[in-house]
Parts: C-alpha cells; sequence; structure tokens
C-alpha cells in the first residue's frame, strides 16, 4: 500500500514531493519507495542522472533509519557510497529503492540500499544514519536575527 509523502513526513517533504516519489513501504527497520523517471531527470546520454539514483536510496536508507529507533521523528545522513552498477533508466521507466537497517544503536543506524528498475539492479548504497528525536532540529539550523 502506497503511503503520501504527508503521512511520512511530520512537515511533508517538498523535495521529494517536485520529483514525483511514492513511499511504497516503510516500519520495521525497512523503506521502499517508487519514481518514475520523466524527462528533466535525464543527464546528456538520456539516462537517468546519478544524483537521483542517490535520493532515492538515501531517503529509503533514512526512512528505514527512523522506523528502527524508538521515538525517533527523523533521521540525518552521515555518511553515504554509492556503487552505480549500471546507468539507471530512461525516461518513461520506474526505480524502485528499497532501504534496510543492518545494525542500530540507541541513535545510530547503518543501512543498505538496492535500486532496481524491473528486474534490473542498477545501483546499491551502504550509510550511516544518526536518528533525531526532536522535530524541531529545523530551528537550530536557521541563524538567528
Amino acid at each position: 500500500m502506497a503511503h503520501s509523502l504527508s503521512e511520512v513526513f511530520i512537515n511533508g517533504n517538498p523535495y521529494l514531493e517536485s520529483l514525483g516519489v511514492v513511499v511504497l513501504d516503510y516500519g520495521d527497520g525497512r523503506a521502499s519507495m517508487a519514481l518514475a523517471l520523466r524527462s528533466e531527470f535525464m543527464n546528456s546520454w538520456h539516462v537517468a542522472q546519478g544524483g537521483i539514483s542517490m535520493t532515492l536510496m538515501d531517503v529509503a536508507m533514512g526512512l528505514a533509519a527512523r522506523t528502527a529507533v524508538v521515538d525517533a521523528k527523523s533521521s540525518a545522513t552521515v555518511d553515504m557510497s554509492t556503487s552505480f552498477l549500471r546507468p539507471a533508466g530512461k525516461s518513461g521507466d520506474t526505480l524502485i529503492a528499497h532501504g534496510r537497517v543492518y545494525h542500530s544503536s540507541t541513535t545510530m543506524c547503518f543501512c543498505d540500499a538496492e535500486l532496481w528498475n524491473g528486474n534490473l539492479l542498477v545501483a546499491k548504497a551502504m550509510g550511516t544514519f544518526k536518528a533525531i528525536k526532536r522535530v524541531d532540529i529545523g530551528k537550530r539550523l536557521v541563524p538567528e536575527k
């Protein structure tokens, strides 16, 4: 069952909304999301730009991390490593990212993700994520006047 981004992210996520990301499933240290590729996501070779692939895997791992830590409201990427195995796809294809937590502590999660285009594995990633238990963390990022 697909979930709206407003269900999954407390304050929404304008970036993911603009891309058209759909959360397919999340919970228990796992998350899956899909993105239909559009022409504006292509690079000069007319295949999906690598940042699109990284975004999907980053968010899948981050969302998985958030579900693995009690009382976590969000998560922040500490480190991410990506391997691109083949071109991710062309306009009209749909990419699916699956993220999972393979180890966690009280505030840190170690995750991996796979990105699929149909039955083709197109990229893999590993990442470290810090669980955030406060919803007002964004206020600390804006300097006071």
